[in-house]
């Protein structure tokens, strides 16, 4: 789902959209230096499994700081390059033609001098923790600019796009802005059908899509039967 971001063109959407340089590992473990080395990754990575199941396993991410650790890893996983982003994650849900975003708390950012600094640092799956960063906000604990959500018109263009590419209406996004600030963004995951739970006023807009497919499937089945006539 990935690729059909990296495909995509939005400089006329209000700014660039792309995915970090990522690697697909399915084999074993100690061909991963290798595989990476061949790739043109750069260090540090993000390793993300590729079991989807729900088990503790798949949300078992951790960042990766030197090559050494990179045999200790358990594919089948996806290497992904980290992008300091201001430690904000913009949550991106799609209901049909509906589209809204959410803060998220994210990974701070990893400073030029601790680039190179050595082992694997496990993380939580911070994306879809349930508190959000808009107290913190109000609260003037968190950058403005780092926190600024990304272009209206640029976040509805994606999602129509991705609806048509990928042929499906329940989706989201985690979207992050390099460095913090200005107008490239990345698309690091995409989950279909995700929780909707956790997104502000889910129950009206999932009544409201529902019943939206309703309404239009009656009209199909009413100029079927027209047709026929």
């Amino acid at each position: 789902m990935l690729q059909d971001v990296a495909e995509l063109d939005m400089s006329d959407a209000g700014g660039y959209v792309g995915v970090p340089k990522q690697l697909v590992v399915t084999g074993d473990a100690t061909s991963i230096p290798a595989a990476v080395s061949e790739a043109g990754l750069k260090l540090p990575l993000v390793a993300k499994p590729l079991v989807a199941d729900g088990s503790p396993k798949s949300h078992a991410m951790s960042l990766v700081y030197d090559e050494s650790c990179l045999t200790q890893l358990d594919p089948p996983l996806v290497l992904q390059e980290f992008v300091n982003h201001g430690g904000v994650l913009f949550k991106t849900y799609v209901v049909g033609d509906y589209v809204r975003v959410v803060r998220r708390f994210s990974l701070p950012d990893v400073p030029e001098g601790e680039m190179k600094r050595n082992g694997i640092m496990p993380f939580p799956r911070v994306s879809c923790a349930a508190e959000s960063a808009e107290e913190a906000l109000a609260a003037g604990i968190l950058d403005p600019q780092a926190a600024e959500l990304p272009p209206r018109r640029l976040l509805e263009s994606l999602s129509k796009e991705l609806r048509r590419r990928l042929g499906l209406q329940l989706f989201n996004m985690d979207i992050i802005r390099e460095g913090g600030a200005g107008s490239r963004y990345y698309v690091i995951d995409i989950n279909y059908f995700p929780g909707f739970g956790k997104m502000p006023e889910y129950e009206k807009v999932f009544t409201d899509f529902l019943v939206d497919l309703a309404v239009n499937k009656s009209k199909k089945t009413s100029r079927a039967d027209s047709s026929v006539c």
